[in-house]
């Protein structure tokens, strides 16, 4: 007879809606999309994540608008550079953060600074004599206020490599002293950072007192375990990234054992073997709840939360997704920037866009459907809406299908 788990077991389906459901995408479009709606948002999936890349949207504003039909850019300008609502720093990566949760930055802050100047990648950039640097960039800030790393001379010798990483010295001093908490991000000029002191930009979040250690492991876990409903312990501290595997493990199994969550497995989508992981304690109660995925597709963020955690997004979805931007180009399977097609609570296949900005065109490069899912006309014509959305969230005055459609 096979062994049967004596842990209640969550039908991946379920596991899903409850995923889907605590990143806001199984709210309906169509609401109106206004600040504090925004950072209701946003407050509840955690965080955006904030990504350079441009070929159609940037990943921040493309997440957004999967959620938010009527959402614009501006909107999440007003928050992070006018309201002070959202402050901008690193979770895994650069991310748009509610600044109620600033102090928590602060555990962050200090490791940074124990062991940033310790890793030869930094020296290399900030050169030798480091905290003289770090002094020059601070009393410029202090008497000059707001600057940019433009505002700073590259002194280097010709020669020296200053493409995207070869960062000059300034540059390695402005981010060692935002990543540290001394300096924020006090806005952006054309997606390039604007940094001031931190006590100028969020005066009350950065006086605020560091929270204790067991106080900060507590609101990582359990704040990661709310936006994602059911969690194994490396979901759990790769939520934030604030914590390590051993204490976000350890922080589950007491919590288990108090009763305040559920050990539980997860069954898979894809076949593989079911993972023992800690739900929150309602979690029947709270799929049963949820509603039905609006009836529309949406085209996803490379970057966007269900997809952020590849391994997870395959158990789950079924679905394999990989990031190709940095793949060349001859190796690649479907496109440099390609957005997955979410129908319901499935992901159903992925279209690689374009926007030529100077000609106002949205261009369509590629369109593939995942083995299985038929391309009726229905579907097709659901995804020419979500083109069509797309369209006018970027501006583009023209779509281009090509063949593709």
């Amino acid at each position: 007879m096979p062994k049967t788990s004596p842990l209640p077991v969550i039908p991946a389906g379920t596991a899903r809606r409850l995923l889907l459901g605590a990143q806001g995408l199984l709210d309906d479009p169509r609401r109106k999309a206004t600040p504090d709606v925004l950072y209701d948002l946003i407050a509840r999936m955690g965080f955006v994540q904030i990504d350079s890349i441009n070929v159609v949207a940037r990943a921040h504003h493309l997440t957004l608008a999967s959620r938010l039909q009527g959402y614009r850019p501006a909107l999440l300008e007003r928050l992070l550079e006018r309201e002070r609502r959202l402050f901008e720093h690193w979770t895994h990566d650069a991310a748009a953060i509610p600044t109620v949760w600033y102090p928590h930055w602060k555990p962050r802050f200090e490791r940074y600074r124990q062991k940033v100047l310790g890793h030869p990648w930094w020296l290399e950039r900030v050169g030798p004599d480091p905290y003289r640097v770090f002094a020059h960039v601070r009393e410029r800030i202090v008497k000059e206020g707001p600057l940019m790393t433009k505002d700073f001379e590259d002194e280097r010798p010709a020669g020296t490599d200053k493409t995207w990483w070869g960062w000059k010295p300034h540059k390695a001093a402005l981010e060692y002293l935002w990543r540290t908490g001394e300096l924020a991000i006090a806005g952006r000029v054309n997606f390039h950072k604007v940094y001031d002191l931190a006590a100028r930009v969020l005066p009350a979040a950065h006086a605020a007192p560091a929270p204790g250690d067991e106080e900060h492991l507590d609101w990582a876990c359990r704040s990661a375990l709310e936006r994602l409903g059911v969690a194994t312990a490396d979901e759990l501290a790769g939520f934030w990234r604030a914590v390590s595997l051993e204490a976000a493990r350890s922080w589950g199994e007491r919590a288990a054992a108090r009763g305040e969550v559920a050990t539980v497995e997860v069954a898979t989508a894809d076949g593989s073997k079911p993972r023992k992981a800690w739900a929150v304690p309602d979690w029947e109660e709270r799929a049963a709840a949820l509603p039905a995925a609006p009836p529309r597709v949406r085209l996803l963020s490379p970057f966007d939360p269900i997809l952020r955690d590849r391994k997870r997004t395959l158990r789950l979805f079924n679905f394999d997704y990989r990031f190709e931007a940095f793949v060349p180009g001859p190796q690649r399977q479907h496109g440099y920037y390609v957005l997955p097609i979410l129908e319901g609570e499935r992901l159903v296949g992925r279209l690689d866009p374009k926007l030529h900005r100077e000609q106002g065109l949205l261009e369509i490069r590629g369109l593939w459907w995942e083995p299985g899912v038929r391309a009726s006309q229905g579907r097709r014509a659901n995804l020419e809406a979500a083109v069509e959305r797309l369209a006018r969230m970027v501006e583009a005055t023209e779509i281009a299908f090509g063949k593709v459609m």
